[in-house]
């Protein structure tokens, strides 16, 4: 044993590998009983109806599940936003008054649906409505 008195030029460390090492079996052990468990997304309920609402000066936009649009039952050349742009300035609506209802099938793709949306907002169209099923 060492019983000499400490002189003032001798420096104390702390060994920091013991802690390390104690740290990374902690880290490990909470890893290995850590449950993972999978949240479901949001819980989404799409809107019904119970009437459809009648439009006057309305135009359909159909998207369909693979990404054709057709305007007014007519299909489309592309489905690009200069395309669709295109149809519905040439479609001839008045973009104050008129309504563009924009018909997606369930499994069409999110882009699409906003593509149509941006659209519609470049081709000046005010009124965007989105069909819905009726309820039975």
């Amino acid at each position: 044993m060492n019983f000499r008195p400490r002189r003032d030029d001798e420096v104390l460390d702390i060994n920091l590998i013991p802690l390390i090492d104690v740290l990374l079996v902690i880290l490990i052990f909470l890893a290995a009983t850590t449950t993972f468990s999978r949240y479901s997304a949001l819980d989404i309920h799409l809107p019904q109806v119970s009437e459809a609402a009648r439009l006057e000066d309305a135009a359909t936009l159909s998207i369909a599940r693979d990404g054709t649009v057709a305007l007014e039952g007519r299909m489309l050349t592309g489905n690009t936003l200069e395309d669709i742009i295109a149809a519905l300035s040439a479609h001839g609506l008045d973009p104050a008054s008129a309504t563009l209802i924009i018909q997606a099938d369930a499994q069409a793709h999110h882009e699409m649906v906003v593509r149509a949306m941006e659209a519609a907002q470049q081709a000046k169209v005010e009124k965007i409505v989105f069909a819905t099923q009726t309820a039975q």
